[in-house]
């Protein structure tokens, strides 16, 4: 069965227009068993997802979608530092939800640059326990690095994430979104980029409505 894994709502600021009872009740309606939310670089909404999803009889699953920074988080350097990669994080257990929070606080206390909060790898290494992670979307740096056709960068990214969140903890993500420039040919890439390294991969849709 599908379920949504990466689902944004009103506490993605800005940039999401659900909000929570309303998204749990229509996931509910239309026979979904679990829901993940994933707002953008914060946990907000978090309790009262989990909260209505137990009204509602659906399993709540907690997560945000990250913002990487393309060196460390303390290097806020106007060029160098101005783009950054998506990364969806899921909690798998009780460890990994501890180590969401973690990685949250990090990125908004420390990382903080441009108006968004950010995060490293040297972090998503030290608080990798307990989460699994997906490739995100079109903004993510394995679809970016397949989109500019740069495969060996890619496939080196790939492992590098399968590496820090362990084996069947890293999943890479397709996503049915034909009007955004170049998905389709990155989703083509992505499924032999899945057969030449054995990461396995994932369905999603960037849910930003109802």
């Amino acid at each position: 069965m599908f379920v949504h894994l990466h689902c944004h709502s009103h506490y993605s600021l800005l940039d999401g227009l659900k909000q929570i009872k309303p998204l749990v009740k229509a996931a509910k309606e239309r026979g979904f068993s679990a829901l993940a939310l994933t707002d953008s670089c914060s946990m907000y909404g978090a309790i009262e997802f989990y909260e209505a999803c137990k009204v509602e009889g659906i399993k709540p699953i907690i997560g945000f979608e990250a913002y990487l920074g393309p060196r460390k988080l303390t290097d806020k350097d106007q060029q160098e530092d101005k783009e950054l990669y998506h990364l969806v994080l899921l909690a798998e257990n009780y460890e990994g939800y501890k180590n969401l929070m973690s990685l949250s606080s990090v990125g908004h206390m420390e990382g903080f640059f441009s108006g968004k909060p950010r995060i490293d790898k040297e972090m998503l290494r030290r608080y990798s326990g307990g989460i699994i992670a997906l490739s995100g979307c079109i903004n993510g740096e394995v679809p970016q690095l397949l989109k500019q056709d740069n495969i060996e960068k890619a496939k080196k990214a790939a492992l590098e994430y399968n590496k820090i969140f362990g084996q069947r903890n890293f999943y890479l993500e397709l996503q049915d979104h034909p009007a955004i420039e170049g998905q389709l040919e990155v989703n083509t890439k992505i499924i032999q980029l899945s057969k030449d390294t054995g990461i396995p991969m994932v369905v999603t849709r960037d849910v930003h409505y109802l």
